[in-house]
């Protein structure tokens, strides 16, 4: 997998002048959209389409230190217009592209490139479940894509919901975890991007098929799932086990992930003050090398 990321690195820099799309990358990348987006944002703390502004950003600054005209170097970097080359380059560096011509001033942001690091050998604990066919049910909402942060819509999400759904998905609910669940799907720019809309639904795990109007059924197919269980303090033990999975687990485990919702539960300690016991589910399958996923994932509803 490193081997894949710095080729793709070299493919950014030789189309930084290019109409650049996200897809096109994670297409020559030959992985899954969502793992390659998830494998990068981990691994470098960036996600691809900040990379590449910064990186683009970066040598415009160094074409201005060299003498090209902004007009020039706004429109080779792919800006419509001066104005808004201007007001991004601004924000991205704290001073004008005119202030790099006249003064000399300038801001980097080097290449990547990525390396193995051991980091103590700590063991991560996982197990692999097979699931047949079910049913996702509950509440859901198009939220704002975040991949930081809490996402305060999915509060607001969460504090909607009534008696009567909680009941119903109470009802429902014969499968494990028998627990309430969180999962995300339907993003409007296939997870590659921070920017639309995904679908976020609070609910359980159910095979059965009648549901009410009150709440929303999303189908799964039988597959292979990854279990990640953790306990800490929450949220931060949490995400840096969501981190783990996509930076150390994956890319050196026999699996790989398909095109299917992601979940997870928590269960927050009543002895001990923001401190949780969380399980984070993966769906997976045995790797076949770095082909594109094969839609294991009905979103119908």
């Amino acid at each position: 997998m490193l081997k894949e990321l710095n080729q793709v690195i070299d493919y950014i820099e030789e189309h930084l002048t290019d109409d650049l799309s996200l897809e096109n990358i994670s297409d020559y990348a030959g992985v899954p959209d969502y793992h390659f987006r998830k494998i990068f944002f981990y691994l470098s703390g960036l996600t691809l389409s900040e990379y590449i502004k910064n990186r683009r950003l970066s040598e415009a600054n160094q074409d201005l230190l060299n003498g090209e005209k902004v007009t020039d170097v706004a429109f080779k970097y792919g800006y419509q217009s001066i104005e808004g080359f201007t007001r991004a380059f601004k924000k991205w560096s704290g001073f004008l592209p005119s202030d790099v011509m006249k003064k000399g001033i300038s801001r980097s942001f080097p290449k990547l490139s990525f390396v193995i690091t051991v980091k103590g050998g700590i063991p991560m604990e996982f197990r692999i479940e097979e699931k047949p066919a079910f049913n996702f049910v509950g509440v859901s909402k198009r939220v704002p894509m975040q991949f930081e942060g809490v996402n305060n819509e999915i509060v607001k999400l969460a504090e909607s919901i009534t008696g009567e759904q909680k009941e119903e998905m109470h009802s429902l609910q014969n499968m494990e975890p028998y627990e309430i669940v969180n999962v995300s799907y339907d993003a409007d720019a296939n997870f590659l991007k921070e920017e639309g809309y995904l679908t976020h639904l609070i609910g359980v795990l159910t095979t059965k098929e009648q549901v009410s109007d009150r709440l929303t059924k999303v189908p799964v197919k039988a597959c292979t799932w990854a279990v990640f269980p953790n306990e800490g303090p929450f949220p931060s033990t949490l995400q840096e086990t969501m981190a783990r999975i996509y930076a150390e687990w994956l890319p050196s485990s026999n699996y790989e992930v398909i095109n299917a919702p992601h979940f997870s539960f928590t269960k927050m300690d009543e002895q001990r003050k923001d401190y949780a016991y969380s399980e984070v589910w993966i769906p997976v399958r045995e790797s076949r090398g770095l082909s594109q996923g094969d839609g294991d994932f009905d979103s119908s509803l």
